[in-house]
């Protein structure tokens, strides 16, 4: 996992084409499960662009992202969640 300071230049560019995921219709479909109280899990690798335009990547194969934002790894879940309640 890394985050970059910098917004990819175009947002195509971001998945060449011919890349792992592009089938002959187009890109593959990902999976996305939301964990009820827990994090939102995306079928890897991913890129999040973040609020600012910054980006965090990700190459592994099931990537948890934080849905409470306690996590010290935002965006990804670093399990904060479990320990403490939301008011």
């Amino acid at each position: 996992m890394s985050v970059t300071g910098r917004p990819p230049e175009n947002p195509s560019a971001a998945r060449p084409q011919g890349a792992a995921g592009d089938g002959p219709g187009g890109p593959e479909r990902r999976r996305v499960r939301m964990v009820p109280g827990g994090p939102v899990l995306v079928e890897g690798p991913v890129e999040v662009v973040m609020e600012d335009g910054s980006t965090a990547v990700s190459d592994r194969w099931l990537v948890a992202l934080c849905a409470c934002r306690r996590s010290r790894a935002y965006p990804f879940c670093d399990t904060s969640h479990r320990r403490r309640r939301r008011d």
